[in-house]
């Protein structure tokens, strides 16, 4: 099941007595089981009947012995099992998944890492429960997570704001979801958020933003990527080298790679640079045309240096700022 179906079941008060959550992307496993945690019972009902157990201070024997008990003046009881990647036993859980209490909700929430369900004891979760993969959105993926988020809270975003926030923001799903929760804060229900609102809210500039750096760049308009590389020089904590290396290897990439999609029509250029809009497009065919194949071969070589240099694995970089490899990265980058 996918995290909107189990949602909308628990939203319906359609519980299933096995849930297990895995995977990388705690956001998802969180949201899951906070939900269970605050809405399965009645307040009255949680002091006897929802029982919160972490994988460190418990063995197996424990957790089954809590499912098996029946609730107390309530058609359930829950038992929530935090942090189970540090159980050394998880797999002994085996008999209590075979035959789980119709009565207990048992929730067991393994974060950070997947965990292997071809094994017998994870084909029998599947077989009994809902078995949840939390996986890690890619980059690409993020504006759309926002947009849908923001759609639940009656709020809208433009495509830019939204790629401003993702680029800035990363896959940290908690992180963005906590300044999105901070717009909405601020915001009446029904207003499409801009870039505007991003720069006075979340503190993101609309003017100095690694995107009007690489649409400067792509154009080369030089006094105008001075001025960026001046802002970011001036809030290095705001504009990481680590962060803007990344952003420029992935537009670069995208330009080589376009290079040989020159003739395609923008429907297909835009498929397969898995471009959100025909709009992004326009930059990486002016790019194309200010940076022949074999000059953006170069800066793609370039990238990579400063990306080891971004990590200190230059020993020429021993003694600088991260303020001036940008200016030689960007200094290369154009000339």
């Amino acid at each position: 099941m996918t995290f909107q179906q189990i949602l909308s079941e628990l939203k319906n008060k359609q519980f299933r007595p096995l849930y297990f959550l895995h995977g990388s992307e705690p956001y998802f496993i969180d949201a899951i089981s906070d939900y269970i945690e605050a809405n399965a019972l009645g307040e009255s009902e949680k002091a006897f009947n929802q029982i919160v157990l972490y994988g460190r201070d418990v063995d197996h024997l424990a957790i089954i012995d809590n499912a098996r008990r029946y609730p107390m003046m309530s058609p359930y009881q829950v038992v929530m099992v935090k942090e189970a990647q540090d159980m050394k036993d998880l797999k002994d859980l085996e008999k209590y998944v075979q035959n789980p209490m119709p009565t207990t909700i048992l929730v067991i929430c393994h974060k950070h890492k997947p965990f292997n369900v071809n094994t017998k004891f994870g084909k029998l979760l599947q077989e009994k429960g809902i078995v949840f993969d939390s996986k890690k959105l890619y980059d690409n993926q993020v504006p759309d997570w926002i947009h849908d988020y923001l759609k639940h809270l009656s709020l809208r975003i433009t495509p830019g704001a939204a790629d401003l926030l993702g680029e800035y923001l990363g896959t940290d799903l908690s992180l963005v979801a906590h300044e999105l929760d901070k717009l909405a804060l601020h915001l009446q229900k029904g207003t499409e958020i801009t870039a505007d609102h991003v720069e006075t809210y979340v503190g993101i500039s609309r003017e100095y933003n690694i995107f009007e750096l690489q649409k400067a760049i792509s154009h080369r308009e030089m006094a105008k990527v001075g001025r960026i590389l001046q802002n970011f020089v001036a809030n290095p904590k705001r504009n990481p080298l680590i962060m803007v290396v990344s952003s420029l290897a992935s537009f670069f990439s995208k330009v080589y790679m376009l290079h040989f999609l020159k003739n395609a029509p923008d429907s297909e250029a835009q498929k397969q640079l898995n471009l959100r809009s025909s709009y992004a497009l326009r930059d990486y065919r002016t790019a194309v045309r200010n940076f022949p194949l074999g000059k953006t071969e170069g800066i793609i070589s370039i990238l990579k240096d400063y990306d080891l240099k971004s990590k200190g694995v230059d020993y020429n970089t021993v003694g600088k700022e991260e303020g001036d490899l940008l200016k030689e990265l960007i200094w290369k980058i154009v000339h």
